[in-house]
């Protein structure tokens, strides 16, 4: 029994033992494990965050250096320009060729595109200036000498200029004298493009004009006028400045001479002396009898070759020439060829001019801001975009047009009926005037002076004198004033439909419909609104007495 019961008990007490032993270690263990297999986690979720994050940095690196240099190629692979910004005309005029052609739904005749008409507003009469400046009634005769530089209307501004500044010193003004060019190479005299006897007669009553000088004065230097010392006079200088600062001068020497003279007087100057201005423009400066005399024929031909439109004509002024082009560091369509031929004009022309570190060449800004010269195709879908029909007779006044062939294929193919003085006029007629630009480009003014229609595709002194001469001959300037940042938009636009494109030419006509008969209000006279392009109101009582000496 005693065994027994020390048998049950040692197996209870070693039962005992044995199940809380486990027990007891177990607890003990996940006291230890559990802390343990925490920070496992949290380490491993630390880390796998950490990895995540350095992939998507190297992901959003990747991308960046993706868009970093794919960018610039896919660019140059699919280029986004600025509406406008390159020359695309060729395209458009291709994509809409065979509408430009078949489109006769809007014709309108040479007599009908001038609708508005000027209205002159009331001023104050008339005082024609009849004395002459009386400074200093004790100083002997003076004499005024200048050397009008620049092309064809640029020395007139200079002739007119210098008559101006002659009446406001009181001085006898030197028949002047024409400066050469080593762009224009035009070596002709004064004689040579305007009638010398009538410029003189005609200011006879203002200012005395001689076509010599006093023996007694050349002998100081020794017969040679380039010895007379220069007075170099700022740009735009004021009436008063001639007044207080050169009219002195001649206290000293009583001749002056002032070279160059482009742009030597402000626009604004006292009424006496802007009519001096006014009167040499519009009466005194008449082409010499060689020009005249082929010009009316040129007229008279282009008249009979426009019996269709009833003798009237459209007259285009286009400066496409090669210098032109190059002078304007545009691009078109001719690639690394126009490219290179361009440079080489440039460098021919003007030497390192467009090489200065100064200088800016930027054709994508100069054809945004309508700087860009027009070519013969965009004058030919501007002006039939208009409703002028390819049966519109046209005067093409121009150069020598960079390559000709291919550009001005376009424009013959909208307008059939193209004339040139070249086409006009004989090898023989022509002859006296071959090497002599600035009487070609007189016999171009004054064929388009007569024409119904005048287009300007470019600025510059020849369009504004010319615009200017018409609104002073015909109260109208009977101009088309092209909008050329609108009309470079239009024609970036490959998609355009044609009749889109018309109903905007339409709009640019009536627009330049209504410039040809309004009278900018001016506050100060500059450069752009002189009497040269504006005549009126300053002009306006020399028109007045002109109209009434011919009733």
């Amino acid at each position: 029994m005693d065994a027994t019961f020390n048998y049950y008990t040692s197996t209870t007490t070693s039962s005992s033992s044995s199940s809380s032993s486990p027990t007891t270690h177990f607890t003990k263990t996940s006291r230890r494990k559990v802390p343990r297999r925490r920070e496992n986690l949290l380490i491993g979720k630390f880390f796998r965050r950490r990895i995540v994050r350095y992939l998507l940095l190297f992901i959003l690196l990747f991308v960046s250096g993706m868009i970093t240099f794919i960018s610039p190629l896919f660019a140059m692979l699919y280029p986004n320009y600025p509406p406008g910004s390159i020359y695309r005309s060729h395209e458009v005029f291709q994509n809409l060729l065979e509408d430009i052609l078949s489109d006769h739904s809007s014709d309108i005749q040479l007599s009908d595109v001038w609708r508005y008409k000027m209205t002159m507003k009331e001023h104050k009469p008339c005082l024609t200036p009849t004395t002459r400046q009386h400074l200093e009634t004790s100083i002997a005769d003076k004499y005024l000498i200048i050397e009008a530089n620049g092309g064809l209307n640029q020395q007139r501004a200079s002739i007119c200029n210098a008559v101006a500044v002659a009446g406001l010193l009181n001085a006898t003004l030197l028949i002047p004298r024409l400066n050469f060019h080593n762009v224009w190479r035009d070596a002709s005299e004064f004689g040579d493009i305007y009638d010398e006897e009538h410029f003189i007669s005609t200011l006879k009553k203002y200012v005395d004009v001689v076509r010599e000088l006093p023996k007694e004065l050349m002998e100081h230097y020794d017969f040679n006028i380039s010895k007379i010392p220069n007075v170099r006079v700022p740009a735009w200088a004021s009436a008063r400045y001639y007044l207080e600062q050169v009219y002195p001068v001649f206290k000293d020497q009583r001749i002056l001479r002032i070279a160059p003279f482009a742009n030597r007087l402000a626009s604004s100057l006292p009424f006496h002396i802007q009519y001096l201005r006014c009167l040499t423009n519009y009466e005194a400066l008449k082409f010499s009898i060689p020009i005249t005399t082929l010009a009316k024929s040129l007229v008279e031909r282009m008249m009979v070759n426009s019996s269709g439109s009833g003798g009237k004509y459209v007259s285009v002024h286009l400066r496409f020439e090669e210098d032109m082009v190059a002078f304007s560091c545009c691009v078109y369509d001719g690639g690394k060829h126009e490219q290179r031929e361009m440079e080489q004009i440039r460098e021919r022309g003007w030497g390192d001019k467009f090489k200065r570190k100064d200088y800016i060449i930027d054709p994508v800004r100069f054809r945004i801001d309508g700087r860009c010269p027009m070519t013969p195709l965009e004058v030919g879908m501007m002006l039939r975009g208009m409703g002028f029909s390819n049966t519109t007779p046209i005067y093409l006044a121009a150069g020598k047009i960079y390559e000709a062939d291919k550009n001005i294929a376009p424009l013959k193919k909208m307008f059939p009926l193209l004339h040139t003085k070249d086409l006009l006029a004989s090898l023989d007629e022509l002859s006296s005037f071959q090497g002599y630009s600035s009487r070609l480009a007189a016999l171009d003014y004054i064929v388009c002076l007569f024409s119904e229609v005048f287009v300007t595709t470019q600025g510059g002194n020849f369009p504004h004198f010319l615009m200017g001469h018409r609104k002073f001959k015909y109260g109208h300037a009977k101009t088309i004033i092209p909008d050329k940042r609108k009309l470079v938009v239009l024609l970036h636009n490959t998609t355009i439909s044609w009749h889109t494109f018309k109903n905007e030419m339409q709009v640019m006509l009536e627009e330049s419909d209504h410039k040809g008969v309004a009278i900018p209000k001016i506050k100060k006279l500059t450069r752009k609104n002189s009497i040269y392009a504006h005549p009126f109101p300053d002009c306006q009582c020399l028109q007045e007495s002109r109209f009434s000496t011919e009733e």
